[in-house]
């Protein structure tokens, strides 16, 4: 039995695997709520095998609670050993969160040209190549971002949420705001998809929080694949035993 945490910007993603299989998924918010969960689950299923992945400090009582009570614990650096070659000129800078993603798709369809776009705080747009290796990527703001700084870096601007319709032109601030933003990301996303599919062929996998948002407003075929991350961690997991 496999546990392995992912910890984002936004929340921490903790799952039980069973070989390949998930037996059970739990969503946090913060610190506390994932170290009760994370005892529950630890007390419940008792992994022999155990994986964490953060974009930034995990919380020590967190480490320390993993370091007891689960016998082979790692932490998701690029020095462990991956079922994936990193083609990256300073692999120390790679973000864990885009390695487990890479593997993970690499996982999921083995052979194929793939491109990773992972939509949350940050847009992550990955190529792995069908002979298993990552070949770097690209980072630009996510939505909630790009709302955040047309509010913080002006005067005038309201700060907007996603939700709500836009129009292809504004018509006024507010719905100025929210399909410049998105109707902006979209094309973005679609232009990368365009020159990928034309130069290597891709398989174009969305994950992230906001997946499931953007998948109907790209006009090129994309498939969603959920928990993108957490299949990347387990599959590392089970290359370590």
């Amino acid at each position: 039995m496999n546990v392995v945490i992912d910890i984002g910007n936004s929340s921490v993603k903790t799952a039980i695997f069973d070989r390949d299989r998930c037996r059970e998924t739990v969503i946090t918010d913060d610190s506390r709520q994932t170290q009760s969960a994370l005892a529950q689950l630890l007390q419940l299923y008792r992994p022999e095998y155990g994986i964490l992945s953060s974009v930034k400090t995990p919380d020590c009582n967190i480490l320390r609670l993993l370091s007891a009570q689960i016998p082979h614990f790692y932490e998701l650096n690029y020095r462990i050993p991956l079922p994936l070659q990193i083609n990256y000129q300073t692999p120390e800078t790679l973000g864990v969160d885009r390695i487990a993603a890479a593997v993970g798709a690499s996982c999921l369809h083995p052979g194929r040209n793939l491109l990773v776009i992972d939509i949350g705080t940050a847009i992550t747009i990955d190529f792995v190549s069908a002979d298993g290796k990552y070949k770097g990527g690209n980072i630009s703001p996510g939505p909630a971002l790009r709302f955040k700084a047309l509010h913080q870096f002006t005067d005038k601007l309201p700060e907007v949420a996603e939700n709500g319709d836009f129009p292809p032109l504004g018509s006024d601030t507010e719905s100025a705001i929210r399909a410049g933003v998105i109707h902006g990301i979209a094309r973005e996303l679609d232009s990368y998809i365009e020159e990928y599919q034309k130069n290597a062929n891709v398989l174009s996998l969305l994950t992230g929080g906001y997946a499931e948002y953007f998948v109907n407003k790209l006009k090129n075929t994309t498939f969603v694949a959920e928990n993108l991350v957490l299949t990347g961690l387990n599959e590392i997991l089970n290359y370590q035993k």
